[in-house]
């Protein structure tokens, strides 16, 4: 693997899942099942987050560093970890409420980051989100930008404020990826592939969308390409978005797309490699709905499954 590295800004929470009168806790956060699945995949990977010093927050570093993710200085400085109530219908869909705090302060102390990927509760929360746009603000000039709005509506006070605020993301980011029930609640009134033409014309290369066991679509300058979905028995689809963001950031960066010297080279990828991106990510996402919790492949699982899936 190369010595290029992510830096993956946003938040880690502790998953509360009550499912059938019972409970289990998980590590969670959606960005910190990004970082986690690209280190799994074998990339090097700085965490910027807002922990506790806790009992909680400690098994949220253990679990990050046990998949080579190095948590940046200051992240363990909340007053205490996240939590995030999930309760899970019989098809394994979450809904979530949350006790979370997100503040970030000052630039972290990483070097030049060839990738630095946002999303979720990180981008709309005060008074965090307004830091997390500055430093989108900071790499843009150097990194490969993605983002995921992942978007939470019970935290969400003013929607309309919301939607501006990822809307500004979007023209900062070079790939964005979506899921069809995120772009609902932007746009009611327009399909998805409606908003993902918007987006694209805002400024991304690439602009993604998940849409569960329909599969994924993308939009690039070359056109729309879409995949379909591996057929799999669905756990839980606890961090399944981030599993196809994860493998998706790993397949541009397989074929060398990320990094403001590539970035040419990805505003102009083909149909038929964006396709075999999509096909990457939608494997990722595949295995990890297999199984409980978000238990993201690491790259051996990752691939002899996509070979498998393109054998068979």
């Amino acid at each position: 693997m190369s010595t290029d590295r992510a830096l993956v800004i946003g938040e880690a929470l502790i998953d509360i899942v009550e499912r059938g009168g019972s409970t289990t806790e998980h590590v969670g956060g959606s960005p910190l099942n990004v970082a986690v699945g690209l280190g799994r995949l074998g990339r090097g990977v700085d965490f910027l987050t807002h922990i506790g010093d806790d009992e909680r927050g400690r098994r949220i570093v253990d679990h990050a560093e046990a998949s080579g993710v190095q948590l940046v200085s200051g992240s363990t400085d909340a007053a205490k970890t996240p939590t995030a109530l999930a309760t899970l219908d019989e098809q394994g869909s979450a809904q979530y409420e949350f006790d979370i705090e997100w503040q970030l302060t000052g630039t972290p102390e990483v070097g030049p980051p060839t990738v630095v990927h946002t999303g979720s509760i990180a981008a709309m929360l005060e008074p965090g989100c307004r830091a997390t746009a500055a430093l989108v603000d900071t790499y843009h000039p150097s990194a490969t930008v993605t983002f995921d709005p992942n978007v939470r509506p019970a935290l969400i006070e003013d929607a309309d404020a919301a939607r501006t605020r990822i809307d500004r993301l979007i023209e900062r980011c070079h790939v964005v990826k979506a899921s069809d029930e995120d772009m609902r609640w932007l746009d009611p009134g327009r399909t998805p592939e409606q908003i993902a033409e918007t987006w694209l014309s805002l400024g991304p290369s690439i602009v993604a969308v998940t849409m569960g066991g329909q599969g994924s679509f993308a939009l690039c300058a070359q056109g729309l390409v879409r995949v379909p979905a591996f057929e799999v028995d669905v756990v839980d689809t606890v961090g399944a978005g981030d599993a196809y963001m994860s493998g998706l950031i790993d397949a541009l960066w397989t074929l060398g797309l990320l990094g403001a010297q590539r970035r040419r080279d990805l505003a102009r990828i083909s149909a038929a490699d964006l396709t075999r991106v999509l096909r990457t990510a939608a494997t990722s996402s595949a295995l990890t709905v297999a199984r409980a919790g978000a238990d993201l492949p690491d790259r051996g699982s990752r691939d002899a499954a996509l070979e498998s899936a393109i054998l068979g």
